[in-house]
């Protein structure tokens, strides 16, 4: 059998309080609708997502909102507005799944990750996620905290 070829990908940003804060459920890839000067910067690695979400408008369009992608140095006055709104790409049928999802089931689509995929297109990694109580999260950080220790414990002993 043929192996498969490993996926090569740069993460640009990465939310990682979001599998803390919330219950991950079905994740989606889409596409990024952005202009030169966002490309650019999200290359050299500092643009943030935490504190953003995506949305679907009347229209039946996602959006990524709130994700902070700084202007790009040396694109002095072509440059693009850093919390924009920006057009997510996905298939109608993914689309019109995610906003059922958030309008019946009361879950937020959270993105996980901005990546460049092997092609060297940005994409980003978005998941359908319900948000944590606090004896959810108490409960999670008691069982990462409890596989540190058992690690710790097994290098020990050899």
């Amino acid at each position: 059998m043929a192996e498969k070829k490993e996926r090569l990908f740069k993460i640009a940003a990465e939310n990682r309080r979001a599998r803390y804060n919330y219950e991950i459920g079905e994740t989606f890839e889409a596409g990024l609708m952005l202009t030169g000067t966002e490309v650019k910067s999200l290359r050299t690695g500092k643009a943030t997502i935490a504190e953003s979400y995506a949305s679907v408008d009347r229209a039946g369009e996602l959006f990524l909102v709130n994700a902070n992608i700084p202007e790009y140095l040396q694109a002095n006055r072509f440059n693009h507005e850093p919390k924009r709104p920006r057009k997510l790409l996905l298939k109608s049928r993914e689309i019109a799944k995610l906003s059922q999802a958030t309008e019946r089931e009361g879950m937020t689509i959270v993105p996980l990750k901005i990546y460049f995929n092997d092609k060297g297109r940005a994409k980003i990694e978005i998941a359908l996620a319900r948000g944590k109580q606090l004896h959810d999260k108490r409960e999670t950080e008691k069982k990462r905290d409890w596989n540190r220790e058992k690690g710790r414990l097994l290098r020990e002993k050899g």
